[in-house]
């Protein structure tokens, strides 16, 4: 038995789907005020105002349902490794749309990322590569939800201070990428636990499986009422709505996005291989193809170049022209103001509101 193609083209089309909406929801947040997170409710405002936002969200929404289909097929290691080949276009992307400059860490990250996703493809052959879990014990999945949850807003917070020092806000990209990556990581538990749900329904619900339109529905709702995914679904996806959109506008999309991806990828990995019970590959060499190319997925973001962006040199004032003042030429010499002394931050490192 093996895993369906149409399983990995979802996980591709997943990945398409996400880059684009990050770089549209990027290039909007530019024309946008400043944003905080202490006014969530003008955050959200100002979000929907912004058509181009909308563009890059309904992107976002696509490609969480093709992310459901992918977890109704691949196991969690598996998808996650696929996931992982979207940095390849958020950085192509970024350079392209948003003129962000990229680094030859950066670029050789790229090229790491393909060949891991190269070694994941090829580990999906086999009898047991398409046996996955559909659930999770609740302790098990809230043993693992709840800190990182705690974890990531306390990072979240202390990344937030730690931007307000004028000369640390160009380095707090990492630490709101991997604040945001963890409740992401909850957010894909969640998705994972959501997408074996049908099938669970329908065995509640009658002998066959097979079930009305209206009584799946019921029993669909009822099975997943009972569960902690959609609470833990919705907890994170209002938090991160507001988190991470205040975050990017602040920070690289190429530096912000795969941190985030990475810190998400080995959560679900590590926790939804353990909760929902999922086995890894019997032959050794599928074994070590999986392990190790989502291994090498997940190193290669981290390695990422920590580095702000070259800030762009702005060009020196033109000389005053002299002053002729009763026959005589005088010299006329600007006085040096504070913004010579203490030049801007680079706009895509501005410090947190």
């Amino acid at each position: 038995m093996t895993v369906p193609g149409w399983g990995i083209a979802a996980a591709l089309l997943a990945n398409v789907l996400y880059s684009c909406g990050f770089v549209l929801e990027k290039r909007a947040l530019g024309r946008l005020p400043p944003l905080s997170v202490r006014h969530p409710f003008r955050v959200v405002r100002q979000l929907l105002g912004s058509p181009l936002w909308l563009a890059g969200s309904l992107a976002l929404v696509a490609g969480f349902a093709a992310q459901l289909v992918v977890y109704r097929t691949l196991p969690v290691a598996a998808a996650q490794g696929l996931f992982a080949v979207g940095l390849v276009l958020v950085l192509l992307l970024s350079s392209v749309v948003l003129g962000e400059r990229t680094t030859g860490r950066e670029r050789l990250a790229t090229v790491a990322v393909v060949a891991a996703l190269v070694m994941v493809a090829v580990s999906l052959h086999g009898a047991d590569a398409a046996e996955m879990g559909r659930t999770a014990p609740t302790g098990t999945l809230l043993w693992c939800a709840l800190p990182a949850l705690a974890a990531g807003l306390w990072l979240y917070a202390a990344a937030g201070r730690r931007a307000r020092r004028r000369h640390r806000a160009a380095g707090a990209g990492v630490p709101y990428g991997v604040a945001i990556g963890l409740l992401y990581g909850v957010s894909s538990l969640a998705i994972k636990g959501l997408a074996g749900l049908p099938e669970v329904a329908g065995a509640a619900g009658t002998g066959t499986g097979r079930l009305p339109d209206v009584r799946a529905a019921l029993a669909l709702l009822a099975a997943s009422g009972a569960t902690p995914y959609p609470y833990l679904l919705l907890c994170t996806g209002t938090a991160g709505l507001v988190l991470s959109q205040a975050a990017l506008q602040r920070c690289r999309a190429s530096l912000l996005v795969p941190v985030c991806s990475a810190v998400s990828g080995v959560l679900a990995v590590v926790c939804g291989t353990v909760a929902f019970g999922e086995p890894l590959p019997g032959d050794p060499v599928r074994l070590a193809l999986r392990l190790g190319g989502t291994a090498l997925a997940l190193a290669a973001l981290l390695a990422m170049d920590r580095r702000p962006a070259p800030p762009t040199p702005v060009p020196e004032p033109p000389a005053p022209a002299p002053a002729v003042v009763s026959g005589r030429t005088v010299s006329v010499t600007r006085r040096p103001t504070s913004a010579d002394t203490f030049p801007p931050p680079d706009a895509s490192q501005g410090a947190a509101t």
